[in-house]
């Protein structure tokens, strides 16, 4: 189930999207790592060279980058009933 994936939440400090993908995947307890991209210079450049965004969040799921918060596909690749 959602422990057995990768899930990692590309943020900054003041983006309230980011805000609500990271409530409502810890609502969900998946289990993620918070990547700030404003003190990860590193990664906000490989985020997009690999995505073609500059927006946050980005949410990677076992490789997998969903630009923005779509609760639906972040379900979808979780293998999560959507939430009521």
């Amino acid at each position: 189930m959602s422990g057995t994936h990768r899930v990692l939440v590309f943020t900054t400090p003041t983006c309230p999207w980011c805000q609500r993908a990271k409530a409502y995947l810890r609502s969900r307890s998946v289990p993620f790592k918070e990547v700030d991209v404003t003190r990860d210079q590193h990664a906000a450049r490989d985020l997009v060279r690999r995505t073609g965004q500059m927006g946050v969040p980005v949410i990677e799921i076992d490789g997998h980058p969903v630009v923005g918060f779509d609760q639906r596909q972040v379900d979808r690749l979780l293998g999560l009933v959507p939430a009521r």
